[in-house]
């Protein structure tokens, strides 16, 4: 099977297994405990292998590699200290802790995620800027691309139990800082990839970055949808505002570079 058909058939099963968890919200069920790791690890595959197709595995391996790197670092300094996003601390519904701080399974959500928002960013940045403002501005306006996704999930994941806020924050309970957090955890692991790939990295728009635009749609209206079925309103407001723009964006982007 082709790198393509690989990265079509992981997204088609991402976007399933987001239509079952909210017509089971629908339908008033709870979905299964496995439900979680199972949409985040068919996430993941898709964005490893579109990453591959896209900037060829060794990049891809490479920005695997950072991305793992620096959530794992940044959560467990995190975690262990209250220091970058706040005190908080995990509870074990996300199953085997890394040193006892964080889930094994957050690194694989950060990839999951941090893919399809670094190619948003990357198609947004005219591929014309020279290398320092083009890295700083793909870097700074992929961390907010991602940190667009943590205005839901975070509240979402905090009331189901995955982990718990060691203060009473202005958002939700959530203190501001995590947001700060998110985005320099991302802007690191961005600026890092475009760093230590110099010169020898050419943005490599494709017609296929449409279908990671679609993966960052999907994991969208997996949180949204059940907000609006159960009554979140605020919540599915904030994701509509705050995360469709950037998929608009990515798409107007397309369309004008015929791509």
């Amino acid at each position: 099977m082709t790198l393509r058909r690989a990265s079509i058939v992981f997204l088609a099963l991402y976007a399933l297994l987001t239509v079952y968890t909210i017509a089971s919200v629908a339908l008033g069920r709870m979905p299964s405990l496995f439900i979680t790791p199972v949409i985040t690890l068919t996430g993941f595959l898709f964005a490893l292998l579109h990453a591959a197709r896209r900037e060829g595995w060794t990049p891809a391996l490479r920005l695997l590699a950072l991305v793992f790197a620096v959530s794992l670092l940044f959560e467990s300094v995190g975690v262990a200290t209250g220091l970058i996003y706040g005190p908080y601390h995990y509870t074990d519904k996300l199953g085997p802790l890394f040193l006892g701080l964080v889930p094994y399974l957050i690194p694989v959500a950060w990839f999951m995620m941090s893919y399809p928002s670094f190619v948003i960013a990357d198609r947004l940045v005219p591929s014309a800027w020279k290398r320092w403002p083009r890295l700083l501005a793909v870097a700074s306006v992929g961390g907010l691309v991602m940190t667009a996704w943590d205005l839901v999930m975070d509240p979402i994941m905090v009331s189901g139990g995955h982990w718990v806020w060691d203060v009473n924050g202005a958002y939700h309970g959530i203190p501001l800082q995590n947001f700060w957090g998110w985005w320099l955890t991302v802007f690191t692991t961005y600026a890092l990839y475009l760093l230590i790939s110099g010169k020898s990295r050419q943005p490599a728009a494709t017609e296929s970055d449409g279908w990671a635009v679609a993966s960052y749609l999907v994991t969208a209206l997996g949180l949204i949808v059940p907000c609006l079925l159960t009554g979140a309103g605020e919540l599915a407001l904030i994701g509509i505002f705050a995360m469709f723009p950037w998929v608009i964006a990515g798409w107007l982007r397309m369309a004008e570079t015929g791509k």
